[in-house]
């Protein structure tokens, strides 16, 4: 199966990462597993160019674009797996509006710090959700953590920048 037949498939919840996981099995995944596993990120939240950290992930190429932009159902289970990260975040989304839970603090949720590789991981969810024929939610995001970021946390001027420029 080529790269965008794979993605495809594994957005419909018909196919299998490339560690046979299943969409809804990573969905259920707890919060320790979501901070310590680096490869399924690429997978969720695909854009066109090749991460360091996954040679395995499929790209997003202009088919799988439009396949995003054809399919409601891809789009909603892109929402599904921004839902996830968004709760792993400490954050809570309600249509395109995205608030902080109550619980939002920096001992609690690390990327309220400097940096790190969720900072990294926000960038690729705000390209990828704007890449995917979604950019009022992109947008909805980006905003939301550029504020709760710099209201709650320490997050750096380097991390808003790439925050900005996501699209």
């Amino acid at each position: 199966m080529d790269n965008d037949a794979r993605l495809i498939a594994f957005y419909r919840g018909e196919g299998q990462d490339h560690k046979g996981r299943l969409l809804e099995e990573i969905w259920a995944l707890s919060s320790f597993w979501l901070e310590h596993t680096h490869d399924y990120i690429q997978w969720l939240f695909p854009i066109p160019e090749a991460g360091r950290f996954n040679a395995f992930a499929p790209l997003l190429t202009s088919d799988v674009q439009a396949a995003f932009e054809r399919e409601e159902p891809l789009r909603r289970h892109q929402q599904r797996s921004l839902d996830v990260m968004l709760d792993f975040f400490g954050l809570l989304r309600d249509g395109n509006d995205i608030t902080a839970q109550p619980t939002l603090s920096m001992q609690t949720h690390i990327w309220l710090k400097a940096g790190g590789h969720n900072h990294l991981r926000i960038t690729r969810m705000i390209r990828s959700l704007a890449l995917c024929h979604q950019p009022t939610l992109a947008r909805a995001v980006q905003q939301a953590v550029i504020e709760l970021g710099t209201q709650h946390g320490v997050v750096s001027e380097a991390s808003l920048r790439y925050w900005r420029e996501a699209f």
